[in-house]
């Protein structure tokens, strides 16, 4: 029997709710229950890559559930830059849950089926999102993203995860409904539909001055993209258990956001309208500032996972600036580190769970000489350093070089200075952690000292995500030619 490309891109979005009605029925037996997740995953990954197939030959996958009324659909259709999210959205499942069955067990997590659950849902959201052919389809999608990994976020019970749970669902949702969804409507009335679309949406008679308010909603409104003042939701989330942050941070939430930054820049506004408009710069230096602030006050933390969280903002700063730079090299740039951010970020803290299970230690001024007892964990954590920073042999370069190509092309000095100046802060924040891990100077381990690495599971998905990091630095093609497509789609001519 053979299934056709459009079944396929259907139960991409359908089949990880659906296994929720199995996780429910084995929540007694752990082992039939996670079973069940990976196959689940693994079989999302075998659809996503043959739709990936699909596209790769020319084909046009579109599917269409719904008419809400003339020009609003329920519809997805399959195109380069939802093909990068969903590939490693669908990549990085399975291994997230080998991770979680290994940190779970080990830190005695309770409401274990309640997370798997959660995170299927995340995960069917994601491909909603990365698959939506309009603007009403991301949104619903968008926003049952939100509402589905706050439990996650608050799985722990106590009165922290309750507050960051709070913070989290009070500045996601009040975004989207303040800023997203009167963008959204706004879209509508401007431009008389909400279809994504090669070039934009916009006429050569919209108002620059219009658009260029809308833009700002976007870039506001998307609250997952965590651009300043807005970003106080990540930082809050990390009281969730690590497969949770790295779901959070590598697989779904904020990748949905800068994705949707993306895909509103290049198929909404249209690349030569989006370097025409008044407030594109002004948000430009936005996203640069929240870069350089972000890095500096992820120097400033000893707790290992709130470094990370303050580097995830700036982080998600490069793909905003690669949209806004509007520029096919900025956009390449852009679409390429969502995906090298993901497996560079998850691989850190997939490391930061596997340092508290096996040692019971989050602060990084307890960590000097962990290497001696942790040497895979610590060089994995090397590796995805080296990835974030943007140095060979990693692939975190490649989409840095062509963000720095971006800026350089369209004479944004300020912004390359950014760029630079932040990379260095990334090393500083970054590096002094695994090389004391190693080199501890005076404050060395007894050379007796016993290996003690996480359990096998996690060890296993974190060794897989550092060689990916390496792999992308060898092997960045396909990559590399997903993005170009979204880069390469036409314009617009609006005129400055």
């Amino acid at each position: 029997m053979t299934i056709s490309l459009e079944t396929m891109l259907q139960l991409c979005i359908i089949l990880p709710p659906l296994a929720v009605m199995g996780l429910v029925a084995t929540r007694n037996n752990p082992n039939v229950r996670e079973a069940m997740t990976i196959v689940t995953g693994l079989f999302v990954l075998y659809l996503t890559v043959n739709l990936y197939a699909g596209i790769s030959q020319g084909d046009v996958i579109r599917v269409h559930w719904l008419e809400i009324f003339p020009g609003l659909n329920l519809s997805f259709a399959v195109e380069p830059l939802g093909m990068i999210f969903a590939l490693v959205a669908s990549f990085l499942w399975p291994i997230t849950i080998i991770y979680s069955i290994g940190y779970m067990r080990s830190h005695n997590e309770k409401n274990q089926t309640r997370f798997y659950i959660c995170f299927a849902i995340a995960i069917g959201c994601v491909m909603g999102i990365a698959f939506a052919e309009n603007l009403f389809t991301l949104f619903i999608f968008y926003e049952v993203l939100t509402l589905s990994t706050y439990p996650l976020v608050t799985h722990a019970g106590t009165k922290e995860a309750s507050r960051g749970g709070r913070i989290y669902l009070g500045i996601l949702l009040s975004t989207s409904i303040a800023f997203f969804l009167l963008a959204i409507v706004g879209t509508w009335f401007v431009a008389g539909t909400l279809d994504f679309k090669e070039g934009g949406v916009f006429g050569p008679e919209t108002s620059l001055t219009v658009a260029g308010v809308l833009l700002a909603l976007f870039i506001f409104g998307i609250g997952k993209a965590a651009i300043m003042p807005f970003h106080r939701w990540l930082p809050a989330a990390m009281v969730a258990p690590t497969p949770v942050s790295a779901l959070l941070h590598a697989v779904a939430v904020v990748k949905a956001g800068v994705f949707t930054v993306m895909k509103v820049c290049v198929y909404i506004f249209g690349i030569d309208l989006l370097g025409a408009l008044p407030s594109t710069q002004a948000l430009l230096y936005l996203a640069g500032a929240t870069v350089l602030l972000s890095s500096v006050v992820a120097m400033r933390q000893d707790n290992l996972k709130a470094r990370l969280a303050y580097s995830t903002v700036s982080q998600l700063g490069y793909v905003t600036i690669g949209a806004l730079l509007a520029t096919t090299l900025g956009v390449v740039g852009g679409s390429m580190h969502i995906a090298m951010h993901a497996f560079g970020k998850i691989t850190l803290f997939f490391c930061a769970g596997a340092i508290l299970v096996a040692t019971h230690k989050s602060l990084i001024s307890q960590m000097r000489g962990l290497g001696r007892q942790m040497p895979i964990t610590m060089a994995a954590f090397f590796v995805a350093s080296l990835s974030i920073i943007g140095v060979p042999p990693t692939g975190g370069t490649w989409s840095k070089w062509y963000l720095l190509m971006g800026a350089l092309d369209t004479q944004q000095w300020i912004i390359m200075a950014i760029l630079m100046i932040s990379s260095l802060l990334n090393i500083a924040y970054l590096l002094p952690i695994p090389i004391q891990a190693f080199f501890p100077g005076n404050e060395q381990t007894p050379q007796d000292a016993q290996m003690n690495e996480a359990p096998l599971p996690s060890l296993i998905a974190l060794s897989i995500t550092a060689v990916i990091c390496v792999v992308l630095f060898v092997y960045p093609q396909p990559l590399y030619d997903l993005a170009n497509a979204v880069a390469a789609v036409p314009g617009t001519d609006h005129g400055n």
